[in-house]
Formats: structure tokens, C-alpha cells, sequence
């Protein structure tokens, strides 16, 4: 069955790398070449102009090529993974998964160059011969000592950063989970006992690393393959392990590890016996790195030591160092200042952001990506996992600082709080065009009830409110299953005191809110009773009878259930003082810009008089994201060229709007290609009444807009925020089920925000 299941993952992982195109990587293009004047720019005579200006001044080839965002992973395939010395073309498909890595996390452009050539020195002279194309060099998968020669000489004759990943970046995930398993372990660097098997660039480049974080040279104890490096050894030295020979009559692993603290392995497997992690000091720390099979096996370690704490390089146990925790955020950071090196003073930076981050409370795209596994900071969550989104914010602008105050970086950040916003807004897609909302909702403290205050969403919302926000959070939702899943998820908020809870079972003003619900529906067939069970049972009612009340600013819903069920609620119970739903609005957010949508959901086939109320609505709605609204009335007819009924309702509707001076721009009706298309339109309709593409979408019908909104969101990469319910004075809105714990944390910023700020 073992053989089964192997050659399924084996076949698997081919056609993954295989299929639908072969390889990992391919090139697009970032600028358009769609005709003779295109080519002229691209090309001959255009390019001349760039050409020149970089010859005038070298560090112009950041705004004219993509250097500055180029980083080359070389690699002669001498030690790949744990597959030894396989040649440079095998090791073409783990150089393509790193330049991977770098693009999904950080962004960062990347070529892999493959080198047939095992002499450092000359290696050495290809790489350097390389610096005019990239901004930064990633070596990867060099044997030692090999790899520290061509590093050394690398950094010592390029004026870009060099960084060998299997070094610096091993070192840098194991020093930040070194601090942690301190933390943890309640001990310091400068106490404790290390016990490291594994000679390579990896070992040297950990124990390295610890010495600058404070462990004492005396206090590091270095085995290989021939037992421990001590002074006097001939096998197998080079200047690398001398560094760390000890005065010793000891030969053997076995005879070093009495009263170790920390055993590093980055050797093989079943290296460390249980009975060696017996000899160990209390609650050890055993980081046993080797791939694919650890030193020793988190199960084997912990039945000779319960309290151990325990890293490995496998995902299937907890804390695995991992590189790509450092490596995209430490080149994003030293590509955005032009530094010229990486320097010590960068890499424990990287160490100290990666480290705290840990420590902080576990993000909801983490929580998601691991669902299942415990994320909160303790023995089994030493260092954050690599879908944390937080990371690209924290360790990039960490290592930018760095690089500034020691000198190294050739361009200037001068506000790094905008800076990280920026980071974070490649990660957190919807984080720069909500920057606007967030603001404004900053200058007000509105308290918002959650309907689904168990969902495990609404609670890390909640908790981000709490973190990020001057809003209140109100959930409502049972105490014991509120606070359990808090406690699973790894939150640290909890009810009563963090935030207000209701309980529907047993709440000391459950009378008053049913009472006050019978009041308002008691003419709509709705007795004492009824009303009664309703509010034991019905967290959308309970919610909005909150918000009736005046204990509530706004109500958010929807979490689960269908949409116009929790519609009639809000409607018949928040629908006064000239309030009700005229609608609601999606912001898609695409690679190219955001792009509105509505009705979505409120009405099916809207009036005309309804299609008015949602374009006045949608405009109003769009300038709060500090967006200059360009609504565009769709149908399947267009500029009166087709009788039909969306199109009648539409040009109704459009009289509607003419019949009034606007403040916004719209046009129609029209196909959706001529709103997104202005030569499109001009063609079509010549002299309209704005210039661009819309980015407002209005259709007569639900259907239409709904189905937009789904296509965009599941096969256009669109993410949403919203819908917003618009008519509603914020009193209330209802996402979908869909909505992930970010979008509910874009909602309560939304209707965190007073009606008066935005008209």
C-alpha cells in the first residue's frame, strides 16, 4: 500500500510540473505591443532613448528595465535538497519552484540560471559577470566549502546584494525559532549549551548566526559524519569547521550531548537517539532540520522527553524552518532601498520581525491556509507559517530600516509607515483601496453586532477590530462556544472582556428585545409567542432589533443563510425614517483596478424609479473609497439600438437621472464592453458623457449582476468587498457566505463609518 501511495505522489508531482504547460515559469510582457507605434517604443528607435539615459546615469535602469525587481537564483546543482550533487539541468525544476516563491510572496521577479561549472573561482566569475541584468543574486544549492567561495568572492566584487539562501536564510528561520524556543524554555543565549550535527553551509552558516545572537563560542559542539570537529582533526576540515573545533578529549556525539539545551541537526536521519535526548537538559529544544527524514522523530523525542521542544524542515510536524519565511521578504526589502550587500545587521532584523511575528496573534489567511493545525504561540508555534500575509509588511520594511541606518542602501525611505501599507497592499489585495474607508471610520467609534458571532470569522474579525480599529465589536452567540472557539483558534480576546456578548438562550434583556420585536411586527402577523421564540432563536432579528434600540450603530449578517432571509428581517425592522434597500454594491477588486457592481441581490428586476435609486446610491457609495464614480447602465440593447425590456427600463431610468444636474457621470444604456471600452463606445456612440472606462456597472436585472460578480470573483481573480446594502443609513448589511475574515474586518470599517461623512 506504501508503494501505491508513493508512486501516486510520485506521478502526481510530475504532472504537476508537467502539465498544463511544461515548467513552473513562463515571461509576459508589461507593456502593450499592439501595433507599429508600440514596436517603435518597444523597440527600435524608442528603446534608444532609455539606452541613453541609463549610460548617463547607471541607476535610471530601475525606472527603465526591471532590474530593480530582478533577482537571478543561480545554482551547479551540487547539493540539491537532499539529493546530493545531480548536475545543474537536473536542478532546474527546484531553481524554477524558488523563482516561484518569489513572485508569490513577495512579487519579486525572478530568472533561474542553471551553470555548468563545479570550480568556485570560475563560477564565481560567471555569476559577477551577471550584475548588469540583476538587482540581486540568490545561490542555491552549492556544495560547501565551495558555496563560501563563491559567496565571498561574489560580495566582495558586485555591487548588489548576494545572498546563498541555503546559508543565510536556514539560518535566519533557525535563529528566529531559536529565540522563540527561549522564550519559551525561559533561557538565554549566552547560557546555553548547543549541540549541532552537520558540518555543511547550513550548520556553519546556524552556528554562525547564534554566535551574533549571543551563544558563546565555547559552548557550541560540532559533530559530522566523522564524530566531533576538535582541535587537532585532520578528516574532512576546512577553515569553516575549524572555527569550531573544541579543546576536547570527547570523539562522539554521544559523549557531547550530556546537558545540551539545544541540539541542531542538519545531517540524516536517526542521528539523535531518544536515549541522547534523555541526557539533555530540561524541557530540551531538539530542531532536527534533515530532509526528508529528521534526526530524530517528534513521537521519539517526546518519549523520553514530554515537555521537548521540537522543529523540523517537514510539514507534516510542527515549527518547520522553512526558508521561504525569510528569503522573498529579505531581497524585497534590500531591492526597495538599492542595497548594496545584505549585511548582518539586515539578517537579524529579518530574525527579530520573524521571530515577533510568532509571538503576535495568528493572522485569518494563516488560520485558513492551516486549518486543523494550532497557531497560537507556544511549543508547537515557534515561527509563523509562510502563508502568514503579515510577513511581507514586518520583515521587508524591517530589513529596508536596516540597510538604511548601516549604510548600505542607495535610495531613501522616508515614510515607512506608507511604505508598509504598500507591502501589505500587495498581499492584502483589498488593504490600498480601503484605506480611505479605514480612515474615516477612524474618526467616529460605532458599536457593530455581529449576527454569527461563533463563526470562527467573525471572531478574528472581531479580534482585528479590537487590534486595528476604534470600533466596538458586539457578537452574539452562545459564551461556552464562543470562548472555546477563541481559544481554538488562538485568539486572545475573550467575552465580557473583550468585547459585548449576547447570549440568545438566556440574556437578562431577552425581554425587552422581545417585546420591542413584537411591537414592530405585530401588524404583520406577529404574535407574543412568535415573537418569543424569534428572539431565541434568530441572531439576524436580535441584531437588528439592537440596532432598533439604539444598543447598536450597524448590523453585519449573512455569514450562512440566504440572502433575502435576512433581507426581510432588516427591512421590516430597520425600514423606517425614510429608510430602505435600494440595492447592493460589490466592489470587485482586479488586477488592473476596482470595478462596482449592483443590485446584486435586493431586486430581481428593478423599476426604473429602483435603477435610479441605485445609480444615485452606487455614486454616493464609490466616493467614499476616494473614487471619482463612472456608472455605466448595462443592457442588451444598446443606445436605444434594440427594443427590449432591460433596455426600456434602463433608458426610463437613464430620463430619471436627466431630469436633475448630477454630481456624478453615468451614460447608457449599453453592452458592458462599450462601458469598459472607450474607442469601443466612440464607435458606437460618439461625444459621451464621460471619458475612460466605467467603473460602475449597473443591470436591470439581479441575474445579470450577480452572475458578473460571481464570474469575476471565481475565474477573474476578483476579490470582494460587500456587498454593501445600500438605503439603509448603515444601518445594517448582509454579506455572503463567501466572505473570508478580512472582508468582514472591510465591512465593519465600512459601516464603522458615520452616514454624515459621506453624505
Amino acid at each position: 500500500m506504501d508503494d501505491v501511495r508513493h508512486d501516486n505522489a510520485r506521478q502526481a508531482a510530475l504532472n504537476y510540473h508537467e502539465y498544463p504547460k511544461p515548467g513552473k515559469l513562463e515571461i509576459r510582457a508589461t507593456k502593450p505591443l499592439a501595433n507599429g507605434r508600440d514596436l517603435a517604443l518597444a523597440y527600435s528607435p524608442g528603446v534608444a532613448e532609455a539606452c541613453l539615459e541609463i549610460k548617463a546615469d547607471p541607476a535610471t535602469a530601475r525606472r527603465y528595465t526591471s532590474r530593480g525587481n530582478l533577482v537571478a537564483v543561480v545554482s551547479n546543482g551540487t547539493a540539491v535538497l537532499g539529493l546530493g550533487n545531480i548536475g545543474a539541468l537536473a536542478s532546474k525544476p527546484v531553481m524554477e519552484g524558488k523563482a516561484v516563491l518569489f513572485k508569490k510572496f513577495a512579487n519579486i521577479d525572478c530568472f533561474d540560471i542553471e551553470v555548468n561549472e563545479s570550480d568556485p573561482y570560475k563560477l564565481a566569475e560567471i555569476v559577477c559577470a551577471l550584475e548588469p541584468t540583476f538587482g540581486a543574486i540568490n545561490l542555491e544549492d552549492i556544495k560547501a566549502p565551495d558555496c563560501f567561495i563563491v559567496e565571498a568572492l561574489c560580495r566582495e566584487r558586485m555591487n548588489i546584494p548576494v545572498f546563498h539562501d541555503d546559508q543565510h536564510g536556514t539560518a535566519i528561520v533557525v535563529g528566529a525559532a531559536a529565540t522563540n524556543a527561549l522564550h519559551v524554555a525561559g533561557k538565554k543565549f549566552e547560557d546555553i549549551k548547543i549541540v549541532s550535527t552537520g558540518g555543511g553551509a547550513a550548520g556553519i552558516a546556524c552556528l554562525n548566526m547564534l554566535l551574533k545572537l549571543g551563544v558563546k563560542r565555547e559552548n557550541v559542539w560540532l559533530c559530522d559524519i566523522h564524530g566531533l570537529v576538535y582541535e587537532g582533526r585532520e578528516v574532512d576540515m576546512n577553515p569553516q569547521k575549524e572555527a569550531f573545533a573544541q579543546a576536547s578529549d570527547k570523539r562522539s556525539l554521544t559523549e557531547v550531548i550530556d546537558g545540551a539545551d539545544l541540539f541542531l541537526g542538519l545531517s540524516g536521519p536517526g542521528v539523535l537517539k531518544p536515549e541522547m535526548v534523555a541526557r539533555m537538559t530540561r524541557q530540551p529544544i531538539v530542531f532536527a532540520l534533515a530532509n526528508p527524514s529528521p534526526e530524530i522523530t517528534p513521537d521519539d523525542a517526546r518519549s523520553v522527553a514530554p515537555d521537548v521542544i521540537m522543529a523540523t524542515g517537514r510539514s507534516d510536524f510542527p515549527n518547520q524552518v522553512n526558508n521561504v519565511l525569510c528569503f522573498p521578504f529579505i531581497f524585497r526589502g534590500a531591492l526597495d532601498v538599492g542595497a548594496t550587500t545584505i549585511n548582518d545587521e539586515m539578517e537579524l532584523a529579518c530574525i527579530e520581525g520573524i521571530a515577533a511575528l510568532a509571538r503576535a496573534t495568528t493572522s485569518a489567511e494563516a488560520a485558513a491556509a492551516y486549518k486543523g493545525e494550532q497557531l497560537t504561540f507556544g511549543p508547537e508555534y515557534l515561527i509563523p507559517k509562510p502563508f502568514d500575509p503579515r510577513l511581507i509588511g514586518v520583515v521587508a520594511s524591517a530589513v529596508a530600516r536596516a540597510a538604511m541606518e548601516t549604510g548600505v542602501a542607495t535610495r531613501e525611505i522616508d515614510d515607512f509607515p506608507a511604505y508598509r501599507r504598500k507591502l501589505e497592499g500587495s498581499v492584502f489585495k483589498s488593504a490600498l483601496i480601503m484605506r480611505p474607508v479605514f480612515q474615516a471610520a477612524a474618526t467616529a467609534e460605532r458599536r457593530i453586532v455581529f449576527a454569527e458571532g461563533e463563526d470562527e470569522r467573525v471572531l478574528r474579525a472581531a479580534n482585528a477590530m479590537i487590534e486595528e480599529m476604534t470600533d466596538k465589536p458586539i457578537l452574539i452567540g452562545r459564551p461556552e462556544v464562543v470562548e472555546a472557539r477563541c481559544e481554538r483558534a488562538g485568539l486572545p480576546i475573550r467575552p465580557g472582556r473583550d468585547f459585548d456578548l449576547v447570549n440568545p438562550e438566556n440574556d437578562p434583556r431577552y425581554r425587552d428585545y422581545w417585546e420591542t420585536f413584537h411591537e414592530l411586527m405585530a401588524r404583520k402577523g406577529v404574535s407574543p409567542d412568535i415573537a418569543r421564540a424569534v428572539m431565541r432563536t434568530n441572531t439576524t432579528a436580535i441584531g437588528a432589533v439592537m440596532v432598533h434600540r439604539g444598543e447598536a450603530d450597524s448590523l453585519i449578517c449573512g455569514t450562512f443563510g440566504q440572502y433575502l432571509w435576512h433581507l426581510n428581517y432588516i427591512r421590516d425592522l430597520l425600514g423606517r425614517e425614510g429608510r430602505h434597500p435600494v440595492g447592493a454594491l460589490s466592489l470587485m477588486i482586479l488586477e488592473d483596478g476596482p470595478l462596482f457592481i449592483a443590485d446584486t441581490h435586493v431586486h430581481t428586476d428593478p423599476t426604473p424609479a429602483q435603477i435610479f435609486e441605485a445609480v444615485t446610491g452606487a455614486a454616493r457609495h464609490v466616493k467614499r473609497f476616494g473614487l471619482t464614480p463612472k456608472i455605466a447602465l448595462c443592457a442588451s440593447s444598446q443606445f436605444g439600438n434594440l427594443n427590449c425590456e432591460t433596455g426600456d427600463r434602463m433608458r426610463a431610468a437613464i430620463n430619471l437621472l436627466d431630469a436633475a444636474p448630477r454630481d456624478f457621470c453615468y451614460e447608457g444604456e449599453m453592452h458592458i464592453d462599450s462601458a469598459l471600452d472607450q474607442d469601443l463606445r466612440d464607435r458606437i456612440f460618439p461625444g459621451g458623457r464621460y471619458d475612460g472606462a466605467a467603473n460602475v456597472l449597473i443591470f436591470a436585472n439581479s441575474d445579470a449582476a450577480s452572475g458578473v460578480r460571481n464570474i469575476l470573483k471565481m475565474k477573474g481573480g476578483g476579490l470582494e468587498v460587500g456587498p454593501i446594502l445600500m438605503g439603509m443609513g448603515n444601518k445594517a448589511h448582509i454579506v455572503t457566505p463567501s466572505i473570508t475574515a478580512r472582508g468582514l474586518l472591510n465591512m465593519s470599517a465600512l459601516a464603522g463609518t458615520p452616514v454624515a461623512h459621506y453624505g
